[in-house]
């Protein structure tokens, strides 16, 4: 690959993807590298919000059985349309709640600790929330997660061993949760791998796919994983705080949800109005509360778009420009202090790269004034994420030239190297 503006433009008129572009709003003067934290609204995406506000006004309270997208429904049918980009069967994935709250509802399930059988594995690096969550599943469970929660530590503070995990998976193991792809090192962990090695040990796993999802392909199905949980906001561009998602393997919907609620129940009988629950047979009993439709509905207009172009396009146009990326940080900002913290090898390697710096808050700073939106993470991480369906190569360029910019200038020196209050 060559470091020049020129290649830059021939990589873009040889995108196969390059008119989706067209779909999302963009501010022109800028460039957006943060869609692994919240994708850019697509006009598909503003439209389905509108016509399901057009249905509010049009039919009311009809508008749970009425319309092209009856809200009764909306969970499943917007399951079904995702289970493609997570390999799944089309009963098992649902659209309903939130990372976390998913997650409570699927360790509830599956954190059954029996006598000397009674820790979760997690590992180090993964994202606060997910810990928060398991610390206390644990203590709900009355036990201390000072001793129940197992943390596989890091060799090098940035990506997990693989073997580690793997000899972690003691007799006390009772579950895993394990992030699909780490936050910080974008760092892609061998899910099959995984969970052949803990089913092996008598152990059921789950995945946290937030920063995997509409950016890699997946099989879940096929590799058996348990159950996985995910946001729809970074890659699957389905708006701030849009309702999350979660798959839940066939081989368990005969369990009854450990968080049961209104919407858990089967749909022809959800309106009995009996006060005992008889469960969904599928992913939708993991179902808590009422959809947030209004937070659901953009998430119609962008599946449309990932469901045309299918994930394997999606995850090859990615590689390329996470690896033209890398090409021109080395030639560019080689001697600036940048340590590129991601895995070089492409099957080890998710939709965004990271960088480190002892000066990255203010860097982080530096480029937002130079209208490039990048993402920084404490203490010194700067998270670059070209965006497949909309980012070109031609951003990519230009936000390498800002940069090392930047770093000529010392331009960054004239802000705090301390983060905002949202990194």
């Amino acid at each position: 690959m060559e470091a020049t503006y020129d290649y830059a433009k021939k990589l873009d008129e040889q995108d196969p993807l390059a008119t989706y572009r067209d779909e999302f709003y963009i501010n022109e003067a800028g460039l957006y590298l943060d869609g692994n934290s919240l994708g850019l609204l697509s006009k598909r995406a503003e439209q389905s919000l509108l016509d399901l506000l057009e249905t509010w006004k049009q039919y009311g309270i009809d508008g749970w059985t009425s319309g092209e997208h009856p809200w009764f429904y909306l969970a499943e049918t917007l399951g079904k349309q995702m289970a493609p980009l997570v390999g799944a069967h089309e009963n098992e994935v649902i659209v309903s709640g939130s990372t976390t709250i998913n997650l409570h509802q699927l360790v509830s399930t599956f954190y059954q600790p029996t006598e000397g059988k009674t820790k979760i594995l997690a590992d180090e690096l993964n994202f606060p929330s997910d810990i928060y969550a398991l610390q206390s599943q644990i203590k709900l469970k009355g036990y201390d997660p000072k001793d129940h929660l197992v943390q596989v530590k890091s060799r090098d503070g940035h990506q997990l061993n693989e073997e580690d995990l793997i000899e972690a998976m003691t007799e006390d193991i009772a579950l895993i949760v394990l992030p699909g792809v780490l936050y910080r090192s974008g760092q892609i962990l061998d899910m099959k791998r995984l969970t052949e090695e803990a089913h092996r040990r008598n152990i059921l796993i789950g995945f946290d796919l937030c920063h995997s999802i509409g950016s890699i392909p997946h099989h879940l199905s096929e590799w058996g994983v348990d159950f996985a949980f995910w946001c729809n906001y970074k890659h699957l561009n389905g708006g701030p705080g849009g309702t999350g998602g979660l798959y839940v393997n066939q081989r368990h919907f005969k369990k009854v949800p450990g968080l049961t609620g209104w919407f858990s129940s089967r749909k022809d009988q959800q309106f009995d109005m009996k006060h005992e629950l008889t469960p969904a047979e599928d992913a939708g009993a993991y179902q808590i509360g009422t959809p947030n439709i209004f937070s659901m509905a953009p998430i119609i207009g962008s599946l449309t778009m990932f469901n045309e172009v299918g994930m394997e396009r999606i995850r090859e146009k990615s590689l390329h420009l996470t690896s033209y990326l890398l090409t021109l940080l080395k030639e560019e900002l080689n001697g600036y202090g940048f340590i590129v913290r991601n895995p070089m090898e492409e099957n080890k390697r998710g939709g965004h790269i990271y960088l480190e710096h002892s000066e990255a808050a203010r860097i982080c700073k530096a480029l937002k004034a130079e209208r490039v939106i990048p993402d920084f993470r404490s203490p010194n991480g700067i998270r670059l994420a070209p965006v497949a369906l909309y980012n070109s190569f031609e951003d990519v360029w230009k936000a390498v030239q800002l940069l090392k910019k930047i770093m000529e200038n010392e331009t960054y020196k004239q802000y705090e190297n301390k983060r905002g209050v949202v990194a």
